[in-house]
């Protein structure tokens, strides 16, 4: 508000004066001002304001509706921590580990990775061990080498990341897990027990920023063996997002994970007879996916929806399966319950079974696994700031699931060929075939962990099973009982680590005679295998290493007939270096 005031001059009337003969004059005086604070017009700390009737303020009459917020995100409750002041220590692009250990077994291990200004990286990582004939006391010759070797190149560009990739494997075993059988040295003599595995993989990947399609990886193998075994697998994963804020405000993405995959491949015969195997399946999967939060309930839903086609058999079917998971804070950070339905297809392959089981035979019938339903729940979380915890139980109906089981011998031990065909290095009874059952699985999961200092973790896991097959008798080559204990120590110039592996018994099968012949079920014993791994820091990028494996010198199975290596030690130094 601004106030105006105005002053109006006025001409009075004249008076008549006596006139003086004094003229007037005009004296101006000119002098420098100097204002003073006393001079100035003061505004009042709290002016008097009022206001119009119109410019009042009016009443507010509202109401709140508390809506939950749409987000999984669950903030954590901060823990007062020791500040570490130690050290940090240097870190290195590349590195190079050699060793070597008894029964002459050379190690080599390698990572070299570059990066340039234009916002590329490619690598190479590559690992090669081998060792000969370690296992004692076997006929056969039982020496094995591994090669691995990993290429990638990855590229930064504005609105998308991308990575291209080469892997390559090459795998040697020997079939040397003869049975009881009294084999001659003739025999002996003419079994070629050698094989190898060989696997080249091309593969994929690109990420988009903020478009419908989150991601998309694409991959091309080939598998052989050294008996003209081969597979091929294609595979192609894109991934979307949807959003919802046109139909549901403050909604999450819905997420769908498409999988198109191709897997065929042929064996030259099966164990039974010379007929040529040959399998391929084409499958087309859905996977919806909705997350949300409800209250404190963190809820997953989705589906997995399959299509496939086995190709050789012209059989096609669909498959659908429930992908829910539901999780509550029973004690914020330190009981967490969650419970979950699910199943899925899985499609075999070769290539699997031989990481699983080196020593199957090139005979092999392949198809498809169907988990009809996943049960499961349970409660993690932590005991303390140090300890934490995981417990699930669940329950699990499969559909032609794979178990390993000895193959049975053609020779008698006298015998190198059948009908003028000699026998091929697997047929001694020393390789092992998978055979497929439906199968009802109760598993029972624990395992805790415990930061004792920041120089010491200690932990445990173990499951407990029950199967319960349809048709066999039992379920070949699978424990009821697994555990593992482990504990890893460091410091700044030493480092430590124990691993105590334990399995209970398993089942197999023995024959009575020479192919075919009647079989009867096996007992292979439980096994502790005690291993331990430690090393000495010399400087930054210097360091020794030193592996025992199966200290107390434990024979014992891991599959039928096969006994495992002994004692185990392999020492060597790791460089650490940039370029």
């Amino acid at each position: 508000m601004f106030a105006g005031k105005f002053v109006f001059a006025q001409d009075k009337p004249a008076v008549k004066k006596v006139k003086d003969t004094i003229k007037t004059e005009v004296v101006n005086v000119v002098s420098s001002y100097t204002p003073k604070v006393t001079d100035a017009f003061k505004i009042k700390k709290k002016p008097t304001i009022k206001l119009s009737d119109k410019s009042k303020k009016k009443k507010l009459s509202y109401q709140i509706f508390p809506a939950p917020v749409a987000s999984t995100f669950t903030p954590k409750k901060g823990a007062l921590k020791g500040v570490d002041f130690s050290e940090r220590e240097k870190l290195y692009k590349n590195y190079l580990a050699v060793g070597f250990g008894n029964n002459t077994t050379p190690y080599l291990e390698t990572f070299l990775h570059h990066s340039t200004r234009f916002e590329n990286d490619f690598g190479l990582y590559a690992k090669y061990i081998s060792s000969s004939d370690p296992v004692k006391d076997t006929d056969l010759d039982s020496s094995y080498s591994n090669l691995l070797a990993n290429f990638y190149y990855k590229q930064e560009d504005r609105y998308f990341d991308w990575k291209v990739g080469l892997d390559f494997e090459q795998n040697k075993y020997n079939w040397y897990g003869l049975p009881n059988t009294a084999y001659n040295s003739n025999v002996i003599e003419s079994i070629n027990e050698e094989q190898a595995y060989s696997f080249i993989n091309l593969h994929g990947k690109i990420t988009f920023e903020d478009n419908y399609i989150n991601q998309a990886k694409v991959a091309i193998s080939y598998f052989n063996d050294d008996f003209d075994s081969n597979e091929v697998s294609v595979s192609i994963a894109p991934q979307f997002q949807f959003s919802l804020d046109r139909f549901i405000r403050n909604s999450n993405e819905i997420i769908l994970d498409v999988s198109l995959d191709y897997l065929s491949g042929s064996f030259n015969q099966s164990y039974e007879n010379t007929n040529q195997v040959d399998y391929s399946f084409f499958t087309a999967g859905l996977n919806p996916s909705y997350k949300l939060k409800f209250y404190n309930f963190d809820i997953n839903l989705g589906t997995k929806i399959y299509y496939t086609s086995d190709i050789e058999n012209s059989l096609s079917q669909f498959y659908v399966y429930p992908d829910v998971k539901i999780s509550y804070p029973i004690i914020a950070n330190f009981a967490n319950l969650f419970i979950g339905a699910g199943g899925d297809l899985h499609t075999n392959s070769y290539k699997q079974f031989t990481d699983e089981n080196p020593f199957i035979s090139p005979t092999q019938y392949i198809t498809q696994t169907n988990e009809k339903y996943n049960f499961h729940g349970g409660i993690n979380g932590k005991l303390s700031q140090s300890i934490s915890y995981n417990s699930r139980i669940s329950y699990k109906q499969f559909e032609d699931k794979a178990l390993f089981s000895v193959n049975n011998s053609k020779s008698d031990g006298t015998t190198i060929a059948s009908g003028g065909i000699n026998f091929l290095g697997y047929e001694y009874g020393n390789s092992f075939s998978v055979i497929y059952d439906d199968i009802k699985n109760i598993n029972f999961f624990g395992e805790v962990e415990w930061d004792v200092s920041k120089n010491l973790v200690i932990g445990a896991n173990g499951e407990f099973n029950t199967y319960t097959p349809k048709q066999q008798e039992f379920s070949w080559n699978l424990p009821k009982l697994k555990s593992e204990l482990f504990a890893k120590y460091k410091t700044a110039k030493w480092y430590a680590g124990t691993t105590i592996y334990f399995a209970s018994n398993r089942k197999d099968v023995q024959f009575a005679g020479a192919f075919p012949s009647l079989s009867s079920p096996i007992n292979l014993g439980r096994y502790f295998d005690v291993n331990l791994n430690s090393g000495y820091k010399f400087s930054d990028n210097l360091s020794a290493f030193l592996k025992v494996n199966n200290i107390f010198n434990n024979n014992y199975q891991r599959f039928t007939n096969f006994n495992v290596q002994g004692f185990q030690v392999l020492g060597g130094i790791t460089y650490k270096f940039d370029f």
